[in-house]
């Protein structure tokens, strides 16, 4: 090291320092590409994109080439500065301790810290340009790093761990759930909302979102034919479940164009009906709405009577139904429809039906009503207070107010929300913050 000029030996100080810092700043960013985006520039056909998916697809050797180099390159700048203290000063202890503090400091701060906090920062725009010479690099040291790892399995043999052992990360809905909340710079509000309702789907069930019995246009075959002619001539759909008595009694569905020729005679019975009927399609209650959208694709059907374990129907499900939970709100609500008009007037209140779903008023009103018990106001109200309430009585749910305005036939039919002032939390909780007063 004597013959060597000093300015020379701070030449190489200076370019082993770099290399140092250049293996660092590769091994972050490459640790840190994005897979799904490095994925998207390999079909893209991107060359340095192929490169460094193929890199990764060997992390034991990448690892071991970056990490052979790093320690070799600061093995050196640690034997130069020695040289260089020794040579300036001689063997003096305390020289050499200061020499090693300087030579830790700098690699810490100008070959470690820096170079991975920029490779974090910008994975994309290094580890791309930085795939080529790693390449280079892997080859060069392809039999010391197979010596090592050799070693290294060994070891981990040992353990009971094999590196060679493919690991396939898979992502639960919930984590997928996460980055597209998290992608809002990347994705469109109205396309980030498509894709949570779906991921939404495998938990919610056609309970969730079906038309509820009470709500379901129907055709009842005991009715006069005045009684048929006028309903027949007014209906809102295009399909009516039809039954005999009493709507548990289905005998089939009505498709409403081939009965208007029936219209058109002086008179027709029930026998004219029946030959127009298509067989009813039954959805047993607590199938979940992702699977019912197969089975109606399965099935060529787009409307089903949900029906309890005991054959009761409990409501109406559409494909329409299904596709409004994904999309949003698209079809046109029929006249006399509970949720036709929701939305706050200026006074901040909303006046709808008892049987009007939770889960409609969270989606159209920005509520936040549970969902892990009752399906319909009338269902949460009847929870809150455990007992047959009376009109006039009200409740308070978060920032919300219900004052109930009409109870019939044992259902609250009528109720008004009401938002309270701004400055309450919508997220307190439920228990301290029901209040009922008549």
């Amino acid at each position: 090291m004597d013959a060597i000029p000093l300015w020379l030996s701070l030449i190489a100080l200076i370019v082993l320092v770099l290399i140092s810092g250049f293996f660092s700043i590769a091994e972050t960013s490459m640790m840190a590409l994005n897979r799904f985006r490095l994925g998207h520039l390999v079909r893209q056909g991107r060359r340095s994109a192929r490169l460094a998916s193929s890199l990764l697809g060997q992390t034991d050797r990448l690892l071991g080439t970056i990490l052979l180099g790093n320690n070799l390159v600061n093995t050196a700048v640690t034997a130069i500065v020695t040289s260089l203290a020794i040579r300036a000063f001689g063997h003096n202890d305390t020289v050499l301790l200061a020499a090693t503090a300087v030579v830790a400091l700098v690699l810490i701060i100008f070959a470690e810290i820096t170079p991975k906090v920029v490779g974090a920062t910008w994975p994309e725009r290094i580890a791309l340009p930085a795939a080529y010479p790693l390449r280079v690099l892997m080859t060069l040291f392809s039999p010391a790093v197979w010596g090592i790892n050799l070693i290294v399995g060994r070891m981990l043999a040992v353990v009971g761990i094999d590196p060679r052992e493919p690991q396939q990360t898979r992502l639960s809905l919930d984590e997928m759930r996460t980055i597209v909340l998290e992608s809002g710079h990347f994705f469109p509000a109205k396309h980030r909302s498509i894709l949570l309702n779906l991921f939404d789907l495998e938990r919610i069930t056609v309970d969730d979102v079906m038309i509820p019995r009470s709500r379901i246009e129907a055709l009842d075959l005991a009715t006069s034919e005045t009684g048929l002619r006028e309903q027949l001539a007014t209906c809102y759909h295009n399909k009516l479940p039809v039954f005999e008595g009493e709507i548990n009694r289905v005998v089939g569905m009505l498709h409403v164009r081939r009965a208007l020729s029936l219209l058109q005679r002086d008179s027709f019975d029930n026998a004219d009906l029946r030959e127009l009927l298509t067989e009813p399609y039954f959805i047993p209650s607590g199938t979940a709405v992702f699977a019912q959208l197969q089975f109606f694709q399965e099935n060529r059907q787009r409307i089903g009577l949900v029906v309890d374990e005991y054959g009761e129907v409990l409501g109406l499900v559409t494909l329409e139904d299904i596709i409004e939970e994904i999309i949003g709100e698209f079809t046109t609500t029929t006249p006399g429809g509970t949720d036709s008009d929701l939305h706050w007037d200026s006074a901040g209140e909303l006046e709808v039906d008892g049987s009007v779903s939770l889960r409609e008023l969270n989606r159209r009103l920005g509520t936040r009503f549970p969902l892990d018990g009752p399906r319909t106001l009338n269902g949460l109200i009847l929870e809150a207070l455990q007992d047959l309430p009376e009109s006039s009585v009200g409740l308070r749910f978060g920032p919300i107010v219900v004052e109930i305005q009409h109870v019939e036939d044992r259902m609250v039919r009528r109720a008004r929300l009401r938002l309270m002032p701004a400055d309450r939390s919508p997220g307190r909780e439920q228990a301290d913050d029901i209040a009922a007063s008549a």
